[in-house]
């Protein structure tokens, strides 16, 4: 455990509440989540006019559920109609946390569906709260272009991901990240966009310092800048052993050792890696066969 001086403690809340954690009703520190996610659809919408005064867009479609409240604010700022064009499986956990890059493709397409009727033909703005490793936003935007979408645009209400988490979020390792030593037309082509815009950093500071009406609140935003409120380096040794622990070949070893034997002795069969039900229910191998 560190300690610090007194006179080096002040309080730096983690900003990915606002961003993702939180509920939109909740009020946290005396900021509305409401309504800086509000204030991150608007910035978000002022960037894009500043960067693509001649948009094409038709559509704003929020990726549920988080998103939004922001998309709700940028749709409103670029003057183009909100809509409900994903419909999500409530019972499916959060994708950008499970082990194995096929688990995580897969619990995408059985988390959300399309309405074809809003993508078809159109050129759609789609609205995160977030990109992490990509492997959600990749699926999504594929889903679109499925449905019919012209073109697929792509923003995020936080800006790029580039590091990793040590204060309780699981965040995987940098070389996992879809932002790491991708600049965002490389990121677009990664994910198979035609274009993405992600909020700036200080934008998404001023976004919830103004929902409180102050601007002197600093915030733990490491995942973002690569600077943590307790010192570490990301060049760090702990860093390296970090590496060892969250990456997917460890994860999956884990579930392997673990998860299979812990069931076993439960008298339980193991779970599906969708997510879903228990493997003895998964009749698609068998179907496909």
């Amino acid at each position: 455990r560190r300690c610090l001086p007194e006179d080096k403690i002040s309080l730096t809340p983690c900003i990915f509440e606002h961003v993702y954690f939180a509920r939109p009703d909740s009020i946290m520190d005396g900021i509305s989540v409401y309504e800086s996610r509000l204030k991150m659809g608007e910035k978000l919408a002022y960037q894009i006019i500043e960067k693509y005064p001649d948009h094409d867009i038709d559509v704003v479609i929020p990726i549920p559920d988080t998103s939004r409240t922001s998309a709700v604010q940028a749709a409103y700022i670029l003057g183009r109609p909100y809509r409900e064009g994903f419909i999500k499986n409530r019972y499916i956990a959060r994708t950008f946390i499970m082990p194995g890059q096929e688990t995580r493709r897969k619990s995408v397409r059985l988390k959300l569906n399309t309405i074809k009727s809003e993508f078809a033909g159109r050129n759609v703005l789609l609205v995160d709260d977030s990109v992490v490793r990509g492997t959600t936003a990749t699926e999504i935007i594929q889903m679109a272009r499925d449905a019919g979408a012209n073109k697929v645009y792509m923003t995020s209400a936080a800006p790029p991901i580039r590091y990793p988490n040590i204060y309780g979020i699981d965040i995987p390792t940098r070389h996992e990240l879809v932002a790491y030593e991708r600049n965002d037309e490389e990121i677009a082509e990664k994910l198979g966009c035609d274009w993405i815009v992600y909020q700036r950093l200080n934008d998404l500071e001023d976004s919830v310092n103004e929902a409180a009406e102050r601007s002197d609140q600093s915030y733990e935003t490491s995942c973002f800048s690569g600077t943590y409120v307790t010192g570490e380096s990301i060049n760090d040794e702990y860093f390296a052993k970090l590496h060892d622990l969250r990456n997917d070949d460890a994860k999956l070893k884990q579930l392997e050792s673990t998860g299979a034997a812990q069931a076993a002795k439960a008298g339980m069969p193991p779970g599906s890696h969708d997510g879903c039900e228990n493997l003895q229910n998964d009749r698609r191998g068998a179907a496909r066969a």
